[in-house]
């Protein structure tokens, strides 16, 4: 499918894995069953991350290394930038896992955007996610969510547009918008909004609720090839139904 000329896609994944690097395993020793949790990684943000990309012909910016080590998703000074395991670490290692892991990501994240930019695209940066369907004890009612900040008009109006696609391919799945958290909260698309204009970035985190990819039936299948349908659907409607965001 043909998109409309001057939109850039960034397809990105924090929580593609849940890779332990050698140096630091003896950190997660006795740690071993959190590594198979929904702590240590997004299940299904990947698949559904490099199969976006495969169909929008888009660079993929993926993590494999578990989030227990540092979450790519929250920003220096976060009290949950690094887990319940790697917290009390000596501030070295820290600094090293900071410096090795964290960095290298964040700025090449950064590098794509601003390049795109300078070549006189407009970025749609989708940041690819799943969350745990029962969260405290407390069912999230919802297959997909959509996030964004609504002072954003692009990324409402994108939304919209996504949120329509999917209803029209796949009306027994349930998207709701900014949920199961809130678009603004802190993340690399909120970083990236700070350091770029709305008329040039525009930046969607993508949740797919994990019922839907631990059970690994087809309808799983069925679903990702709806929202990347969708997806595509909602970027031809963009440049048609608005002109750019001046801020």
């Amino acid at each position: 499918m043909t998109l409309a000329a001057g939109n850039f896609f960034l397809i990105t994944c924090e929580h593609g894995g849940n890779r332990i690097p050698p140096r630091y395993r003896d950190l997660f020793l006795g740690h071993e069953a959190l590594l198979r949790t929904h702590h240590a990684r997004d299940p299904g943000a990947l698949r559904i991350a490099r199969e976006m990309a495969d169909s929008l012909a888009a660079p993929l910016l993926a993590a494999v290394v578990s989030r227990l080590v540092i979450d790519l998703n929250r920003s220096p000074g976060h009290p949950n930038l690094f887990s319940i395991v790697t917290r009390h670490a000596p501030q070295h290692v820290r600094d090293e896992i900071f410096q090795t892991c964290y960095l290298p990501y964040r700025l090449q994240a950064q590098t794509l955007v601003a390049e795109a930019i300078a070549g006189v695209a407009r970025v749609i940066h989708l940041s690819c996610h799943s969350f745990t369907s029962v969260l405290d004890g407390k069912e999230r009612n919802a297959d997909v969510g959509l996030l964004y900040d609504p002072a954003r008009n692009t990324e409402a109006t994108f939304c919209r547009h996504w949120q329509a696609g999917l209803k029209a391919r796949a009306p027994a799945l349930k998207s709701r918008m900014n949920f199961p958290y809130r678009g603004t909260a802190d993340g690399l698309t909120s970083y990236l909004r700070r350091r770029f204009a709305a008329e040039n970035y525009v930046g969607i985190e993508l949740e797919i609720n994990q019922k839907h990819v631990l059970c690994d039936n087809p309808y799983w299948r069925t679903m990702r090839r709806a929202i990347i349908e969708a997806l595509h659907a909602a970027a031809l409607c963009l440049d048609s139904s608005m002109p750019r965001e001046i801020e």
